[in-house]
C-alpha cells in the first residue's frame, strides 16, 4: 500500500500510510481511534480508501474483477461479525465457504477442519444462538479460516476468549503464519508478544513504529515500569507512542 488515506467526513483515519506485509503473523497495535480498524477494513475490501494505491495478493483491488478474486483468497473477522442464530455452527461456516465460492465437494471437510481448529468440534451441530460469547468469537475465527486464506485479517480476535483459549489461539496463529500473511489488530500487547513476528504501531492515522517484536521490546529498556507499563512489550509500546508524539510536536515547531 502506498499513500493510503482514509477519511470519515472531516476526520482523517489514515494519513498517507505506506506499508506492506509479507508472510508471517503481524501485530497491528495502536490506541482506540488510531486507525487500525480502518486499515483492516480497507485490506478486507469492505471499505474503499479515499486515496492511495492498495495491492493485495499481487492484485490491484481498485479493479472490480480482481477485487472479487482477492475476496475468495482472504479471510476476515471484524470486531462484530454478523451471523444467522438459527443456523448450526456447521451450517454457518459452510454458508461462508459458499460465499467464498469454494468447491462444493471440499466444503464439508474444510468446515470440520476449521471448527476443530478453534476447539468447537463438539459443538459443530449446535445452534449458533446457544453459544456463549467466547464460543461465538471462535465461530468467527472458524469462518475466517475455512478457505485456508492466503491473507487472514483478524480485528480484536481474542475478545471474549478466556486465558486458556487465548493461549491455544496464539498457537493457531503461529501455525497459520507459516503459510499465509496474518494481520491481527488488537489492543492486547501480550498477544502480540506471544504470537507475532512483526509489529506495526499506528497513532492518529500515521505509522508510529514498524519492526520486529524484539525491536519494540528493546525500545522500552530502561523505561520506568510504573509509568511505561508492567512488562517489556508494554514499555516498548508506550515508549514508541510517546516518541512518535514528541516527533510530531517538534515537526510542527
Amino acid at each position: 500500500m502506498t499513500g493510503l488515506t482514509v477519511r470519515h467526513r472531516r476526520t482523517v483515519a489514515l494519513d498517507a500510510v505506506d506499508v506492506s506485509f509479507g508472510a508471517g503473523v503481524h501485530g497491528l497495535l495502536g490506541p482506540n481511534g488510531a486507525g487500525k480498524t480502518s486499515l483492516i477494513r480497507v485490506l478486507a475490501t469492505v471499505a474503499a480508501p479515499s486515496g492511495g494505491r492498495v495491492e493485495l495478493l499481487g492484485r490491484d483491488v481498485a479493479v472490480h474483477r480482481t477485487r472479487a478474486e482477492v475476496r475468495r483468497r482472504l479471510g476476515y473477522l471484524p470486531q462484530e461479525f454478523g451471523y444467522y442464530p438459527g443456523l448450526t455452527v456447521r451450517e454457518f461456516v459452510a454458508y461462508v465457504a459458499w460465499l467464498k465460492e469454494m468447491d462444493a465437494g471440499a466444503v464439508p471437510g474444510a468446515v470440520e477442519r476449521a471448527v476443530d481448529r478453534v476447539g468447537l468440534g463438539d459443538r459443530i451441530d449446535a445452534k449458533v444462538r446457544t453459544l456463549s460469547g467466547g464460543m461465538l468469537r471462535r465461530v468467527g475465527i472458524a469462518q475466517a479460516i475455512v478457505n485456508e486464506p492466503e491473507l487472514l485479517l483478524l480485528d480484536e480476535p481474542t475478545a471474549g476468549l478466556d486465558p486458556e483459549q487465548r493461549v491455544e489461539f496464539r498457537a493457531l496463529l503461529r501455525e497459520l503464519g507459516t503459510l499465509a500473511t496474518v494481520i491481527v489488530s488488537t489492543h492486547l500487547v501480550e498477544d502480540v508478544a506471544a504470537a507475532c513476528s512483526e509489529v506495526t504501531l499506528i497513532e492518529s492515522g500515521r505509522l508510529a513504529f514498524r519492526g520486529t517484536t524484539g525491536e519494540l521490546i528493546a525500545l522500552g529498556k530502561g523505561s520506568a515500569a510504573d509509568e511505561y507499563g508492567t512488562n517489556p512489550i508494554e514499555r516498548g509500546y508506550t515508549t514508541a507512542l510517546r516518541d512518535h508524539r514528541a516527533d510530531r510536536v517538534a515537526a510542527r515547531r
